[in-house]
This record gives structure tokens, C-alpha cells and sequence, in this order.
């Protein structure tokens, strides 16, 4: 592989490009994402299935629902003939009519707050009953976590509160139930891979963290405080899948994880993340207008931690391609930025959708193939001890020649953008983008390491 050399120089920003208007899924998206699960179900043989969600929790939920659950539990249970029951607490009961799919509703007082009224005429188990939960049927609970462990048995292992499991449990039995969070979000997950409408719906927000962060690096001057930095990062109304950072200095202090009072002082290490449902931006570097402003063992960070890795997010993008293992683009970040030198340990580059991370293709070892389809954050984290750190976290989708097609005549628009983001990282970034990537936000490989330098950013040179 020819190799990418990280050059700074000046170039121009990107222009902000959020659309201003979300877009919403279509009903024929939802009837399309419930005949996924359904056939999904079949294929695993389960009678079936029951989909937990809460505010922290909700993506697997929401997939069909259309919302998560403010405040309270809530579950979804769907049978294998597409019958769908709504299990709500208190204050979300009267969001039942408002699901995205046609489907019954079952108040569970249990999954309220603390100390509001409590129904005594019937126990959990009856309830659960009543709303569709039947023994002998094999059924697959859902959760939101993907348990890898090569060491427990990871079908057996329950995200899900112990009461509701054990609830289940006394309707089926144990044999008969098993965690099927991957139905959704595992190898051939019905949430991995998106269609243009979903894009769409994704790109918005993807767009809108992207201007975020691009807005709160233009605002970051010595004097700042990260308060204004996080004004400039929320916005819209829009609610953010991950905490909001604006960090100047040391991070965690007394271990506070929210914008405070304190100023950007010359030499600070940055921090600035927002995510909406679709999409986070991430930026780190160093509140600096060049190397002579940083302490004299640092003087080397751009050669020794912000230069490599730009040199592999380049990589990523230029060699991320449909029908490549996850384990192949692993080992490519392994081969330009080892681990052993740069202290990265997550997987490099994650799904994403509603939640930030939803889960991962790409890990060692990883023979899952890339699909058509699938939206990622870019997200690699070097570690190297003695430096600050280094971030340019955004996302892209991966669309082979009929989902470009169908982007190109459905969203005309949001094809005009990713076709200019395409041009921006060859023409001025000097990326070679892969022909299967689409940017979903103006700002993906935009990376001044030394925040005080508006004008400065990382090229690749290929050598």
C-alpha cells in the first residue's frame, strides 16, 4: 500500500452544510424495517420476540416504534405473524397510538419513577401475558448490548432489568428463551445497513454536529470559556446521543464531565464532541498557533501523534471499501498506526444510528464483511503517553452503485452535498476517496492540530 504522509499546510475550511430541515422515515421505510425483523425471526426460529428499551437504551426499540420511552422501561413484544404490543409505563401509555407500527398497549405501572400510582389488580407475569408473551414459544429477548465474551455464554446473558427477565422466564422457561440483540445489531443485523431514506434521515444530524463542532472551533481563543465553547455545540433542539464536550486542560477534574467556567489558556489541550441520532463530530488538539508554543517535550506532536494519525484515517477512508472483512480495514489502521506505538485499543470505526456506537464490523479477526448501506463514525483514538490527544471523529456511509442511484433521485440535495464533501477531500484534502464512501458531513479529515491556527490544516501526501 502506497504510503500517506500527513503535511500541514493551509487550506480552506469546509463549508458548513447542515440541510436546516430533518427528514423523517418514510412508512414505507418502517414497513420495510418490520419485515426485516420478521423474516429475521424466521430465519432464527423464534415464535417470538421482545425488544426492552429505555432513554439510555431505546435505538433496537425505536427501530420500530418510532420513539424512546422518556422517563420510564417500556417493551415491545412482536409475534412471528407481525401482531405487535406496546408494554408502557405511566407517562409513555398514551404514546401508543403514536408508534410508528400498528400495535396494542399494556400499562406496567413497575416501569414508572419511583413512588407514582402503582396498579395492584394484576402481577408482571399476567401482564406480560396479556400482552402476547405465551409459553412453549421460542423467544428471543432484545436488549442493547452485543455480548462477545469467547468466555460466557453470551446467549444466555441478559442487558435487560432482572425483574423483567425473570417475569419472562416463569411465562416460557429458561430453554426457551435466548438473547437476540444481534437479530438487530450483530453480523447481518436488520439495524446495520440503512436505505436512502434512512441516510437521509441520518445525514441531517450527522450535518448539523459537523457545523457544530466547525462553529466551536472558530470560536476557540485564548480567554474562552468552555461554556461558550458548549453553546456553540448544542443546538436546534435536537437531542444528543452522547455528553456534549467542550474541554480546555485537563479533563475529568474532580470528576466533572460538563463544560465549566474555565478558560483556554495558550498550550491547553482541546476537547470538542457533540452527537445527534446519525452522526457525531469529534475534534482534539492543542490550544497552540505552532509547535514553538508547546512545551519543549512536546514540540515533536505533530511527528510523533497528530501527523500518523491523520496518515491512517486517510488510509481508512481511501481503503474502506463494500465487501471487505472488517478484520482486512483493522489491520490496515494496525499496519500505518500500531497499536503498540500509538496506544489506540477500540475498534477503529464503528456503526452508528441512533445511539453513537452502535456496534462494530471492523475488531481483529473480524470476518464480517462491509455492506452497502452501512453509516460509520471514523473512529480511531491514539494514546501516547506524555502528548495531548488527537481527534477528527465524523462520519461517512458506505453506498454501492444502486443505493447512489437511489440517493441521487430521491435526496437530489443531499447528493449535491456528498458529491461536494467528495471533492473537498481529494481536491483539497489530497484524500484518493474510496468510490464506495459517501461523506455524511462536511467536516470529515478536517484536522487543525494546532486549534489557534485557523488557516492550517493536515493534507495527504502520498509517497
Amino acid at each position: 500500500m502506497e504510503q500517506i504522509k500527513a503535511v500541514l499546510k493551509q487550506v480552506s475550511a469546509p463549508q458548513k452544510d447542515c440541510a436546516g430541515t430533518p427528514v423523517g422515515l418514510s412508512d414505507e421505510t418502517i414497513a420495510e424495517r418490520k419485515q426485516k425483523v420478521l423474516d429475521a425471526m424466521k430465519a432464527r426460529g423464534l415464535d417470538q420476540l421482545i425488544v426492552y428499551g429505555d432513554v439510555e437504551h431505546g435505538g433496537n426499540f425505536e427501530y420500530l416504534v418510532g420513539y424512546f420511552t422518556r422517563f420510564e422501561e417500556a417493551l415491545l413484544v412482536l409475534n412471528a405473524n407481525g401482531k405487535a404490543t406496546l408494554v408502557l409505563g405511566n407517562e409513555n401509555l398514551n404514546k401508543a397510538a403514536k408508534a410508528r407500527i400498528e400495535a396494542a398497549a399494556v400499562h406496567v405501572s413497575l416501569f414508572s419513577l419511583p413512588n407514582q400510582p402503582h396498579r395492584h389488580d394484576k402481577s408482571l407475569k399476567t401482564l406480560l401475558q396479556e400482552a402476547g408473551i405465551a409459553e412453549g414459544q421460542r423467544t428471543g429477548l432484545v436488549g442493547w448490548k452485543l455480548f462477545t465474551s469467547p468466555l460466557e455464554d453470551n446467549r444466555q446473558s441478559y442487558d435487560i432489568p432482572s425483574y423483567v427477565v425473570e417475569a419472562v422466564k416463569a411465562i416460557v422457561g429458561e430453554a426457551q428463551l435466548s438473547n437476540e440483540t444481534g437479530l438487530f445489531i450483530g453480523e447481518n443485523g436488520v439495524r446495520t445497513t440503512n436505505n436512502a431514506n434512512e441516510i437521509a434521515h441520518y445525514e441531517y444530524a450527522a450535518a448539523l454536529a459537523s457545523d457544530c463542532v466547525l462553529d466551536a472551533m472558530d470560536k476557540l481563543e485564548l480567554g474562552v470559556s468552555e461554556l461558550e465553547l458548549g453553546d456553540a455545540l448544542v443546538r436546534k433542539g435536537q437531542h444528543t446521543s452522547i455528553v456534549t464536550i467542550a474541554s480546555s486542560g485537563p479533563r475529568f477534574v474532580k470528576a466533572n464531565m460538563f463544560p465549566t467556567a474555565n478558560t483556554v489558556k495558550l498550550g491547553d489541550p482541546i476537547s470538542l464532541t457533540v452527537g445527534y441520532r446519525g452522526g457525531s463530530s469529534s475534534r482534539a488538539g492543542v490550544a497552540v498557533h505552532n509547535a514553538d508554543e508547546l512545551p519543549e517535550a512536546q514540540r515533536d506532536y505533530l511527528e510523533r501523534v497528530a501527523g500518523p494519525y491523520f496518515s491512517a484515517y486517510a488510509a481508512w477512508l481511501e481503503t474502506i471499501h463494500i465487501g471487505q472483512t472488517g478484520g482486512d480495514l483493522f489491520n490496515t489502521v494496525e499496519t500505518v498506526l500500531p497499536r503498540a506505538q500509538y496506544g489506540w485499543s477500540l475498534c477503529p470505526g464503528h456503526l452508528s444510528a441512533e445511539e453513537e456506537w452502535m456496534a462494530s464490523p471492523v475488531y481483529e479477526g473480524s470476518t464480517e464483511i462491509l455492506k452497502s448501506g452501512m453509516l460509520f463514525q471514523i473512529d480511531i483514538i491514539p494514546s501516547v503517553s506524555g502528548y495531548p490527544g488527537t481527534s477528527a471523529e465524523s462520519t461517512v456511509v458506505l453506498a454501492d452503485a444502486e443505493l447512489q442511484r437511489q440517493i441521487q433521485q430521491e435526496y437530489p440535495q443531499m447528493w449535491q452535498r456528498m458529491q461536494a464533501r467528495r471533492t473537498y477531500l481529494k481536491e483539497t484534502l489530497g484524500i484518493r476517496l474510496s468510490q464506495d464512501v459517501l461523506p455524511m458531513c462536511s467536516t470529515v479529515a478536517y484536522l487543525r492540530p494546532f486549534l489557534l491556527n485557523k488557516d492550517s490544516a493536515f493534507a495527504a501526501e502520498h509517497v
